[in-house]
């Protein structure tokens, strides 16, 4: 046994793993340097046996290969190292595996030159609740929380509410959990949602719903502005120093003042925080924990609050006259009357509703004369016993004003000028609305995913910390503030005072909440800032991962951004559609919105779940094993019926824009193959459809052409004839099946590469021809072989061709090699042995091309013998494109003399009738005549030829006067052909050289069989024709002059081909009949029918 000596070598390639194995390296490389231990590359172990270094590779290979690391263990795989590599090679790049950070490049691309120089990014170190449950709890309890909760709660009522609550909730929770099954299927770089459904359902779904997502995170930062802007203007800003822009001229008009404040202020606060966000992304990031700490800080005050509020609830007392509720900022003291100095005088509320320094009360609002003036606690607290007014709906007309119903009140009509005196409903409610403007509360659930690239373990926190965020919000907190809190303790109309007007402008929640209102006043405000900041910071990111994915080719330039990866051009771009939202200017139209693009994006995010599931694709292994494809399937359906409920016009709109960008994409964006579930549904479709398909032939009514269309390259592997290709596409218009083959010649282990490329060109080329279809490329040893093995072997189950289409063997008369005629003649049996329709278009490169039109003329059926109605359908087919269009089509049948024309022509019409296909009818009669002295001299040249060929060995330059013979007696344009100059049959080697001994008499005979060659040159000559050949000739010559006295100038002209004759003695005879039915016309289709019916009268 031989033995070999560990060489140390210093290795950077050599991996960690390496260290781990156990393994005793041996290094059988040449270094070419002299190691001063081992100077002959032999050394010795110490017990006298020589050794050497590189016993497997110290050679030239060696040498070439001396990046390379082999182990004497890997000898017998070391020559396909190189493309399979070895174990601990795979495993040490897993480990340095980094994901990589939102809108980079795609992790499956290589990086390049100026990426691999870059530093070694940061390894992700974030955990479950910093990196997925707070940034979850941060984004549910936002805006929609602090300014709408308790206006929801008040217009729908504690048991509506719960409902809305636990819709949208429901909704989240469902597609949370088919989040956590994408999540955890495999490694998840950063991209968040967008590259979880791109990467399960495929480039169009993907960019769609990515565009989709980018929409509503642009439009959340609008929304998250507008309500900063609302807090600031309403609550923060006391009145006497007001910081509006725009004032009401009257009452009537305070609403529009409003919008105008908030567009003002919303897009100077939008382009201070682009501002922000294009300066220094790290401080947003750093400022997030501020953020949510200011979110944590006013649930927890709101919670003591409504505790605090059972023994000492807070005093805000509302002003209420009769039952109409008051705007309390209006006035100073809630009576109609006040003692100043035992006077008593009229109050600031007397003179908002009569005229100054009138105490009779005539000339007073006929309303507030009659009713009187009172007081009520705004937050009774949570053991008042309030929940049961509360708890069923009030909703809300525009401009009505809010009223309680336990109060007296005498009905009497008030002074409109009045009216901005009581707190009145901005807009018009309903519940489908108000589950609209709520569900954006519950749109968190993607933060966590959105941070996967910076999580130490993704696959585990996505779900743990996703779940349990949606559950802590849901039932601890939403339904717990929603149900016991705001409707225990707040008042009705307090609760739907959107404003607080009834509250002197305080924030309605922040009235419940303990030690003052402030804290939530403050800490909302800066919740909404910080939640518009990370809106602003990753919508621009997402962009520009969906434009660096390079499937949308015009968002290519928002890929781009500073040198440091910043997306300049996308942030850009998500500044100016915010701008929209922030000019619509107000929260409760923005928010729908919103909710439809994020509701999109979670009914595909619940479908890929439910696809991948149903298809149970080998690739799916999800390590979150608690999902199920019928929740999958009801959350989808969820969030298609809330879309809908909450606006149906804004649920179209977005269907309209993920429609038009998948159709986009579909057509201009360029392709991917991301292994998606909607290429394995359109796999398991196919399997489906084909197995059905094999149940039988289809019947006549579906039969339409599939079509195996056989052509040939050149040398250059350039198609010949494309012609042919645009003709398939013109008979084919996108419909059914069509098939491209072809064949190259010689072994396949040796010609794969030129297989590959013969296949690459024949698809260009259908590209270019606008040809539907598949391609199939075979390597045979003979290339009659190869078109054997095609028409059996292509297609699959019941998608098989039915019909083949080949080419004219173009001068095969002038050929010496009888190769090109016998494979055109051995196709044509193949197709008649398996059933299969044949079509050759002959001078096809005269066929038009598919940006002609023929605007008049006349495709002509020659309809001679019936063979299945090929040559009735056919034309019908044709006239279905453009270019054949406008022409007629006109049907030419025979009529021996024993046969009644016109009754055949009337019979004909009527079958046409029947038929439903538009055609001109003529019947040709031919007569009987003899047999002309052109046709007997026709019959013998063919003859003579043919003997010539087949009886005498002819030398090379005897053959070549033969062949020119021919060419003079029938001259025609010498054209390329699809079998002509192939090697069809292997050409057997020359024998090899015998020594041979001449004797006398070898010699004298040989001398007699050279002298003897002329007379049997003579005896040929004087041969007689066949009579059969002859009455073929015949045929065809008198069919020829009719067919070219009446379609000479047609179109095309389809013609009935006769099969070849059972023995095979007469292929080239039959080859020329063919040539003499068809000559004189310019453009000839022959037909061979399948043997079966293809064309029926019956519906």
């Amino acid at each position: 046994m031989p033995h070999f000596t560990v060489v140390p070598v210093k290795d950077q390639a050599q991996s960690n793993y390496d260290s781990l194995e156990g393994i005793n390296w041996v290094d059988y490389r040449d270094t070419g340097q002299d190691c001063p231990d081992h100077q002959d590359s032999v050394s010795s172990d110490g017990h006298g046996n020589h050794k050497e270094d590189s016993p497997f590779l110290n050679n030239a290979d060696a040498a070439s290969k001396k990046n390379d690391f082999y182990d004497r263990n890997l000898a017998l795989f070391e020559e396909e190292l190189d493309i399979r590599p070895k174990v601990s090679s795979l495993l040490s790049r897993l480990v340095s595996y980094t994901n990589i950070t939102q809108g980079a490049k795609e992790h499956e691309e290589a990086e390049s030159a100026e990426a691999s120089r870059r530093k070694t990014p940061k390894s992700p170190n974030m955990g479950t609740l910093m990196g997925v449950y707070l940034p979850c709890l941060q984004n549910i309890f936002g805006v929609i929380l602090f300014l709408r909760l308790t206006w929801i709660v008040g217009m729908a009522g504690i048991m509506q509410s719960l409902l809305i609550v636990l819709m949208c909730c429901s909704c989240t929770m469902l597609t949370a959990i088919s989040m956590s099954a994408i999540a955890t299927n495999g490694v998840v770089p950063a991209g968040g949602a967008y590259f979880m459904i791109s990467r399960s359902l495929g480039p169009e779904f993907g960019g769609a719903v990515g565009l989709c997502f980018y929409l509503g995170t642009t439009f959340a930062s609008a929304m998250y502005i507008l309500g900063a802007i609302e807090i600031f203007l309403v609550n923060m800003i006391p009145k006497h120093c007001s910081a509006a822009i725009f004032h009401a001229t009257d009452t009537l008009g305070s609403d529009s003042a409003m919008l105008n404040n908030m567009r003002v202020y919303g897009s100077i606060c939008l382009s201070l925080m682009a501002v922000v966000v294009f300066v220094g992304v790290k401080y947003v990031n750093k400022l997030a924990s501020l953020f949510l700490a200011c979110v944590i800080i006013s649930i927890v005050s709101i919670y003591a609050g409504a505790f605090k509020s059972m023994t000492h609830p807070p005093e805000f007392p509302i002003c209420m006259l009769g039952n109409r509720t008051l705007v309390r900022d209006r006035f100073d003291v809630c009576a109609k009357t006040v003692i100043k100095g035992n006077i008593t005088v009229p109050s600031q509320l007397w003179e908002r509703f009569c005229l100054p320094g009138n105490m009779s009360g005539t000339q007073c609002d006929d309303y507030f004369i009659q009713n009187n003036v009172t007081e009520i606690q705004g937050i009774p607290g949570l053991g008042s016993g309030i929940i049961r007014e509360n708890m069923w709906g009030d909703y809300q007309q525009k401009g009505e004003i809010l009223e309680k119903a336990g109060l007296q009140s005498v009905d009497a009509h008030g002074a409109m000028e009045n009216f901005g005196m009581y707190v009145s409903a901005d807009i018009a409610t309903s519940f489908t609305l108000l589950v609209g403007i709520f569900f954006p509360s519950a749109t968190g659930i993607m933060a966590g995913s959105n941070r996967s690239g910076d999580l130490r373990d993704a696959q585990k926190s996505i779900p743990v910390g996703t779940i349990l965020a949606i559950t802590t919000t849901s039932l601890v907190c939403i339904l717990i503030l929603s149900v016991v809190l705001f409707g225990s303790c707040i008042e009705g109309v307090v609760l739907r005072d959107k404003f607080g007007d009834a509250v002197r402008k305080n924030l309605v929640v922040g009235t419940l909440s303990w030690p003052s209102p402030w804290v939530i006043v403050i800490g909302s405000f800066f919740s909404t800032v910080g939640a518009g900041l990370q809106s602003l910071t990753g919508a621009p990111r997402l962009l520009q991962a969906i434009a660096k994915d390079n499937i949308i080719p015009f968002l290519r330039v928002f890929g781009h951004g500073k040198t440091n990866g910043e997306p300049t051009w996308a942030l850009l771009l998500t500044g100016l559609i915010a701008e929209l939202g922030i000019l619509i200017a107000s929260l409760d139209m923005v928010a729908p919105i919103l909710s439809m693009f994020f509701l999109m994006c979670y009914l595909f995010v619940n479908l890929a779940c439910a696809v991948q599931t149903l298809l149970r694709t080998p690739n799916w292994r999800p390590r979150f094993k608690y999902y199920h494809w019928a929740l999958s399937f009801l959350g989808m359906s969820m969030c298609l019926a809330l879309m809908f409920i909450s606006s149906w016009y804004y649920a179209i709109v977005a269907m309209v824009i993920a429609g038009m960008i998948y159709k986009y994409i579909e057509y201009q964006g360029a392709e991917k193959e991301w292994g998606d579930g909607i290429r394995g549904l359109s796999l398991s479709a196919a399997r489906y459809a084909l197995l059905r398909l094999e149940v039988g032939p289809p019947h006549t009514k579906n039969w339409r052409p599939q079509l195996l269309v056989l052509l040939k390259l050149d040398e250059d592997l350039h198609v010949k004839y494309p012609r042919l290709l645009t003709f398939a596409s013109q008979l084919k218009a996108g419909k059914g099946l069509t098939i491209v083959g072809s064949v190259v010649q010689g072994n396949f282990l040796e010609s794969y590469g030129e297989m590959q490329a013969a296949e690459q060109t024949i698809k260009n080329m259908m590209e270019i021809e606008r040809v539907k279809g598949f391609c199939q490329i075979v390597v045979a040893s003979k290339v009659r072989e190869g078109i054997v093995h095609l028409i059996q072997s292509c297609g699959l189950g019941g998608m098989k061709h039915n019909t083949v289409m080949m080419g004219w063997p173009y001068g095969w008369r002038q050929s010496e090699d009888p190769r090109a005629w016998k494979t055109f003649i051995n196709t044509v049996r193949c197709t008649t042995a398996g059933h299969l329709a044949l079509m050759v278009p002959k001078n096809v490169s005269f066929y038009p091309s598919n940006h002609e039109r023929f605007t008049d003329g006349n495709i002509d059926v020659w309809w001679i013998v019936h063979d299945g109605g090929m040559l009735m359908l056919l034309p019908f087919l044709l006239k279905l494109h453009k270019v054949w269009r406008k022409c007629k089509m006109r049907i030419f049948t025979v009529a021996q003399m024993d046969d009644n024309s016109i009754q055949m022509k009337k019979d004909l019409a009527t079958f046409l009738y029947q038929l439903r296909i538009e055609a001109e009818v003529e019947v040709v009669e031919m007569h009987d005549s003899d047999i002309s002295a052109y046709t007997y001299e026709r019959t013998l040249m063919m003859e003579q030829r043919s003997q010539m060929l087949r009886q005498m060995r002819l030398s090379g330059a005897e053959r070549q006067r033969e062949a020119q013979l021919v060419k003079d007696r029938h001259s025609l344009v010498r054209m390329g052909s699809l079998y002509s100059d192939e090697e069809e049959e292997v050409v057997e080697a020359p024998p090899e050289k015998v020594q041979m001994t001449w004797t006398r008499e070898k010699c004298e005979a040989e001398r007699r069989n050279r002298n003897n060659a002329p007379e049997n040159f003579r005896e040929l000559m004087s041969l007689k024709p066949d009579q059969s050949n002859v009455r073929r000739m015949h045929t065809a010559v008198k069919l020829n002059e009719v067919i070219v006295n009446r379609s000479h100038d047609a179109r095309l002209v389809l013609l009935n081909m006769p099969g070849p004759p059972r023995n095979t003695d007469g292929d080239e005879n039959y080859m020329e009949f063919l040539e003499v039915l068809t000559e004189g016309l310019e453009r000839v289709l022959l037909v061979r029918g399948g043997g079966r019916e293809v064309i029926t009268i019956y519906s």
